[in-house]
This record gives C-alpha cells, structure tokens and sequence, in this order.
C-alpha cells in the first residue's frame, strides 16, 4: 500500500530527519575528505565505495557498475512490498570539481568545517551534499513505512558529471532496462535568494572543447623572432576573435537555426520568478553595473537571454611565460578551454562538426580540436503532475509557494533521462545562491539541508499521487 501521507506521518518523518541530521552530516564528512576530482581522475572509485556503503545501510543492493572508458557507477536499488508499485529513480554524481586555487579558500577544501551556521568543503552542495540528503530523506520514508519502502527505489550516482559525463550516455543505453522508472529525482534544487524554493524544468546542453595549436618548434625569443616567426599565442586569439561578434553572437554558420524560442508559457514563468539583477551585481561585483547587452537587459529579456540564449565561453588560455615578472618570449604553443552553452533543440555533435568546418573555412586548419563531451539540452514539461505535486510539497516545506524554472543555465546529462529513457524530472534540493558552487569555499546552510531534506521526504510520501506504473 502506498505511503499514508497524514499530519501523523508528516510529523513522525520530521522527527526521524531531525533525530538523524547529524548523523548523516558525518557522513557528508567522510565523503568530502575524499577528493574525487574527475578532471585528475583522482579518489573516485574509493568515492564510489563510500557511497555504495552507505545505500547499503538503507535497505538498498548496491554495487559497483563498471563503465567503459571512466570510473564506476554506484547503482543501488530496493523493492517495494508490492509489484505495481511505482519506481522512482534517484539520479546523483560522487565526482567533484578541482578544489584550485587552493589559497582561495578559508579552511580545507576537503575537510567540512562548520562556521556561521554553513558547513564548507569541495562537493558540500555539488553533489555530496544532495547524495546525503536522499538518502536521508529514503531512511525517513522506509521507516515511517514500517521498515519497507513504499515504492521501488533506483539509485544511480556517477563519476563523471564535472567532466561532461562523457560515458553515461552508452551506460544508459546498455542499462535501458535496468534504469526504467516512473519518475525521477534530479541531481540538485534549492532555493532563491528570497528563500522561496524553486524547481527547474529543463537543463540547457553544453559542448566543450580545447582548441590548441603549434606554430614553431620551441619558444623563440621575442626580440630575435617577433617579426618573422608565427606567434602561437596571436593564432589562437585570432581564431578564437573569429567565433563571435562583440554583441554576443556565436559566428558559426547556421548555429541558430534549430533554436527553439521559449514558449508564452515558458515566458509566463519566466516573468514571475524574482529577478537576480540586483544580487548578481553585489555579488560578481559587475563593473558600471550593467550586464551584457548594456541597459536593454532587465526585467524579463534578462530572465530569457539568461536561460534560453546560447553562449561560447572561453574558460582558459595558456600560453608562453606565466610565471612572476617578465620573460620576453614568443610561444610555440597555446591552447584554451572553451564551452558552447546550448538551447532545445541544439546538438553538441552538430556543434563539434561545425566548429571544424568554420575554422578551416577561416584558414584555421592548424588548430586542433580536441572535443571533451557534450550533453543535449533537456525539457520537462511544467504541467506534468511530478511537477505540480514538487511544487506543492515544497509551498508545504518551506511555507512559501514554490517557483517553477523552466530551465536553468547550467547544464547536465539530463536529457538521456528525459528524452531517451522519458522519464519526468523534479528537482528538490538544499541549494541556495551563496553554495559557490564550483568555487572556492563552496558551502551549504545547514538549514537549507534540512528544508530541502524535508520537502524531498514529503514529495517521496506523496508521489504515488503524480506518477503510476507504466
């Protein structure tokens, strides 16, 4: 039988969350202190492990799955009392991003330090964090349900979303069974800067790239080849100025053309979410006050070139001497990180081939392009009941009507979810715009961790009211 969702059981869940709050921020502890950093292949499979271990002491059969090409993925699952009970799918990553500059931060990138009310380390929030608190959220349901769960739990956890998950797409098209479900439960969620919690529909995709080039054999010196020997450095910065207009606009032939606009509806939410404006400029510190775009981006264009404008974006450039003081050299090499951000119904790989196309078209034959990964933009629909039923549960949690995104910036392997397996997204979680995510002294609140623990409990007591077997 489903799960009574009565103020008895409400109550009896709140208590379990607050009797097992500390607990289970030990073991964010534990998951922390490993450095499992995708981009140096560093800590993941015992990461992998540790997690492992810990759905384990929630009821569910866990193990290592092996993925071809990239570390493991931690799958875990358990069945409901009854057959036609629903499957509610968890998806979550143990990787995180590289802690550098380490100078940046306050205390120890991997060790969680309390301070202030917030709890400070690399993956906190992104995505240990958010691991911890489903699992907490499912040892909630399980006993509130007298030991059993009242649907049946799937529980995936990657180790390579900070790169681009650059393997998850074969492993869920060889798992399509394994992973079929009725809902899913994203990876993150949070709330605004009003607190008011908010759910996103959608994801943007992304295309990443490091372009590369070599002109000479070896560092020359500049006074003795300034003049006659090609710069690595100007070569890359004249392709790279090739690839968009100083109004933002991405050059490559046809790139806009599968764009889709964002729908009245889409537009509609849009202009009811409180505007940012105002925060991000105390917070980034923006010169003269004013964002890309200049005066004309406010209100509610700024909400749409926010979320359903593509980007390129260049993320790095190395070349030549950077070390402290002068050393008057002219580079034989240089490379820089770039990523397209994508809107429905872009394609990375269209996007890869199209880059090639330009730049040899531009005579940038002799740039290489190394393609580090791409992920499809992804769409939930707003009105699905998944998403209602979210929205309602965390009005219920959070006391404030939630906001519904259609789609974030950020981007993910959201669609093989989506749109291969069409499976319905929601996305509670214990985010808040101070996380510095990605950032030195990424931190969450220890009571946005609880808020968002609970509203994810009452959602997962009450789901069984928005989706039903296939």
């Amino acid at each position: 039988m489903p799960l009574t969702a009565n103020k008895e059981t409400l109550q009896q869940i709140d208590s379990l969350l607050e009797a097992r709050r500390e607990s289970a921020l030990e073991e964010l502890a534990q998951m922390c202190a490993i450095p499992s950093v995708a981009a140096k292949g560093e800590g993941l499979e015992p990461c992998a492990e540790l997690v492992a271990e810990r759905m384990r002491a929630r009821g569910l059969e866990a193990r290592l799955l092996p993925v071809e090409g990239g570390p493991p993925v931690v799958f875990g699952e358990a069945a409901a009392e009854r057959s036609d009970a629903p499957t509610i799918l968890f998806y979550n990553h143990y990787d995180v991003q590289p802690a550098e500059p380490l100078e940046l931060w306050d205390t120890p990138p991997f060790t969680l330090t309390r301070r202030d009310g917030k709890l400070f380390a690399r993956g906190a929030d992104d995505d240990k964090g958010h691991v911890v608190s489903r699992l907490l959220a499912l040892e909630a349901i399980q006993e509130a349900n007298g030991g059993k769960y009242p649907f049946h739990v799937k529980f995936l956890v990657e180790g390579e979303e900070e790169v681009g998950s650059p393997h998850l797409g074969p492993f869920v098209e060889k798992h399509r069974d394994l992973l079929s479900a009725d809902a899913c439960i994203w990876e993150t969620g949070g709330q605004d800067e009003h607190g008011a919690p908010w759910l996103f529909c959608g994801m943007r995709g992304i295309a990443y790239f490091e372009l590369s080039v070599k002109t000479i054999a070896y560092d020359a010196h500049s006074g003795v080849g300034g003049s006659i020997l090609p710069n690595a450095a100007w070569r890359l910065v004249w392709a790279l100025a090739s690839l968009k207009d100083r109004n933002e606009r991405v050059l490559l032939p046809g790139h806009y053309d599968k764009v889709r606009e964002p729908s009245t509806r889409d537009l509609e939410l849009l202009d009811k979410l409180p505007g940012d404006e105002d925060y991000l400029r105390k917070e980034f510190l923006l010169p003269g006050g004013q964002f890309l775009g200049g005066g004309q981006t406010t209100g509610l264009e700024f909400k749409r070139r926010a979320l359903f404008e593509p980007t390129l974006t260049i993320c790095g450039l190395d070349s030549g001497w950077q070390g402290k003081g002068a050393k008057t050299v002219l580079p034989s090499e240089a490379k820089a990180k770039m990523d397209f951000r994508l809107v429905p119904d872009q394609d990375p790989d269209e996007v890869h081939r199209a880059l090639r196309s330009y730049l040899d078209a531009q005579g940038f034959t002799d740039i290489e392009i190394n393609y580090l990964g791409g992920q499809r933009p992804a769409r939930v629909d707003t009105e699905h009941p998944l998403v209602r039923l979210a929205a309602e549960t965390a009005e219920q949690a959070y006391g404030k009507p939630a906001a519904i995104i259609p789609m974030v910036g950020g981007s993910g392997p959201m669609w093989w979810f989506t749109g291969f397996l069409g499976i319905p997204v929601t996305s509670p979680g214990i985010s808040y715009p101070g996380v510095r995510v990605h950032a030195p002294n990424e931190n969450i609140r220890i009571n946005d961790f609880a808020q968002g623990t609970r509203h994810l409990a009452y959602l997962l007591a009450r789901i069984h009211e928005a989706v039903h077997p296939a």
